[in-house]
C-alpha cells in the first residue's frame, strides 16, 4: 500500500474513533490492532506490539508523572491550596482588579507545587470566580485570568505533561523541566499587568470598592511566612535537586511528594481519607497517562512498518523548507489541531513525524519543545474544545454561558500567542536556563 493511503487510513481510524467518543487511548489502542495485524504479519505483529508496548511504560523515566500528580492532588485535598490564596489575598492591597490579581498570583505558585492544569483551574475556579462576579467584577476579567494562568501549570515544573512529552520525544526531561520556567514566569507577569492595564483602561470592568482588608506587620505576613514559603520550599527541593546533579527527575520528584505529604502532615490536616482521596486521584490520572503512551509508542511504531514515517519525511525533506519555515508550519498545524483535539492527542499525532524533522533540520529540541508547550497552552485556551474553557464553565455559576467563557479568554490567548512569537524570535528566553546546566 502507498504510504499516503496508509497515513491516511490510520490516521482517520484514530480521529473517527474520538469523533464517535471513544476514550484517547481506546481509539489509538484499537487502531493499533487492526493495524498491526494488516501491516506487522497478522497474529505475530499484533504479539510484537504487545511486547513493545509493555516495555515503553515499565521505564524510569516515566516515575515523575504519578509523583508531580500526587503532589497536586495532596494540596487541593487537603486545603492548602486555599491557604495560598488567603496569602496572597492579604499580602495584595490597593491593587487596581485586585482579585484577579490574586488570582494570578496564586495561580503561578500552585504552578510551582503542583502538576495538574484542570485541577488548578477548578480550585481557582471554584472559590475565586463566584465571589469576584459578586463584587460586580466584569466576567472576563473574574473567568479570564483564572483560565490563563491555568494553562501556565504546564510550563512550570512540576508538570506532568512536560514529562509525557520528553519521554515521547526522547528529549531531555531535566532541561525541558528548566526551560518552561522562564516562559512561564514572563506570561504570568504578562496576564498582570494586562489586567491592571485593563482596569485603569476601562475603570467600569471593576468595582470601586474592592481594595480588600488591610492588615499590617505580622498578620499581613503570616500566612505566607507560615503557608507559601514552605510550600515553595517544595519547589526548591525539586529544581534543587535536579540542578545540582544530585538526583534525576525520578528521584527529584520522589522527594517533592515526600515533602508534600510532610508538610501536610506537619499542618495537621493530611487525614486518611485526604491521603486515601489524594492516592485514588493520582491513579486515575496516571494510569490514563500511562495508557495512553502504550497507544502513542505503539501508533510510532505501526506509522514506521507501514512506510508512512519515512514517505512523509521524504516528501517534507523534498519541500527544502529552511528551520524557521519548517518551525512555523509546524506552530500553525499545532494551533489548528489545538482548537478541536486535546494536548495529549496532539502530542501523539504530530511528535511521530515532528521529531525526526527537527533532528534532520538541526533545529535546537530544547527550544522547540517549548515553542510546542506554549502552542499546546494555546489549546487549553482555544474554542470550541478548550479543556479549560469546559473545566471553568463546570465551575462557574448557572448562569455564566460558554460563550461568555470564551469571550473571557480571547485577551489572554492574544497574550499567549505573542509570548510564543517572543520566544520564536529571541530563542534564549526558552534555552538559557537550561544552557547555565552545561
Amino acid at each position: 500500500m502507498d504510504w499516503t493511503l496508509s497515513l491516511i487510513a490510520l490516521l482517520a481510524g484514530v480521529i473517527f474513533l474520538m469523533f464517535i467518543g471513544l476514550p484517547v487511548a481506546l481509539a489509538f489502542l484499537a487502531t493499533n490492532v487492526v493495524a498491526a495485524f494488516a501491516f506487522m504479519g497478522g497474529m505475530a505483529g499484533i504479539d510484537q506490539l504487545a511486547r513493545n508496548s509493555i516495555a515503553s511504560v515499565i521505564t524510569f523515566s516515566l516515575t515523575p508523572i504519578p509523583l508531580f500528580i500526587l503532589m497536586g492532588e495532596v494540596l487541593f485535598q487537603t486545603g492548602l491550596a486555599l491557604k495560598v490564596i488567603d496569602a496572597f489575598d492579604r499580602l495584595i492591597y490597593r491593587v487596581p482588579a485586585r482579585l484577579p490579581v490574586v488570582s494570578v498570583v496564586a495561580g503561578t505558585a500552585f504552578s510551582a507545587i503542583s502538576g495538574s492544569t484542570i485541577a488548578t483551574t477548578a480550585m481557582l475556579g471554584r472559590s475565586m470566580t463566584p465571589i469576584m462576579l459578586e463584587k460586580k467584577y466584569h466576567p472576563s476579567l473574574a473567568m479570564g485570568p483564572i483560565i490563563a494562568i491555568g494553562g501556565v501549570d504546564m510550563l512550570i515544573p512540576p508538570s506532568a505533561l512536560i514529562v509525557l512529552f520528553g519521554s515521547l520525544s526522547n528529549i531531555s526531561i531535566t532541561k525541558l523541566l528548566f526551560a518552561g520556567i522562564f516562559p512561564g514566569i514572563l506570561l504570568a507577569i504578562s496576564f498582570v499587568a494586562y489586567i491592571i492595564a485593563r482596569a485603569v483602561v476601562k475603570p467600569d470592568s471593576v468595582p470601586s470598592d474592592d481594595e480588600g482588608t488591610r492588615y499590617v506587620g505580622w498578620q499581613r505576613w503570616r500566612l505566607f511566612v507560615l503557608y507559601v514559603l514552605p510550600l515553595l520550599s517544595v519547589f526548591g527541593v525539586v529544581i534543587g535537586a535536579m540542578s545540582s546533579g544530585i538526583s534525576t527527575p525520578s528521584e527529584a520528584a520522589a522527594l517533592g511528594a515526600a515533602a508534600t505529604i510532610l508538610l501536610a502532615a506537619c499542618y495537621r490536616v493530611l487525614t486518611w481519607q485526604s491521603l486515601v482521596e489524594s492516592l485514588k486521584g493520582t491513579v486515575q490520572v496516571s494510569c490514563m497517562v500511562l495508557f495512553i503512551i502504550v497507544g502513542a509508542t505503539a501508533f510510532s511504531q505501526i506509522l514506521g512498518f507501514s512506510g508512512a514515517t519515512n514517505g512523509f519525511l521524504g516528501a517534507v525533506g523534498a519541500l527544502d523548507l529552511s528551520p524557521d519555515m519548517l518551525i512555523l508550519a509546524m506552530i500553525l498545524i499545532l494551533l489548528v489541531l489545538g482548537c478541536f483535539v486535546d494536548q495529549v492527542s496532539m502530542m501523539l499525532l504530530t511528535l511521530p513525524f515532528f521529531m525526526p524533522l527537527i533532528m534532520s533540520a538541526g533545529i535546537d529540541p530544547i527550544w522547540f519543545g517549548v515553542l510546542f508547550l506554549i502552542a499546546m497552552q494555546l489549546g487549553l485556551m482555544t474554542p470550541p474544545f478548550g479543556l479549560l474553557l469546559f473545566t471553568m464553565k463546570s465551575v462557574a455559576p448557572p448562569h455564566i454561558t460558554m460563550r461568555e467563557v470564551f469571550a473571557a479568554a480571547y485577551p489572554f490567548v492574544m497574550i499567549s500567542l505573542l509570548m510564543l512569537v517572543l520566544v520564536f524570535y529571541f530563542k534564549p528566553i526558552a534555552t538559557w536556563l537550561p544552557g547555565l546546566m552545561g
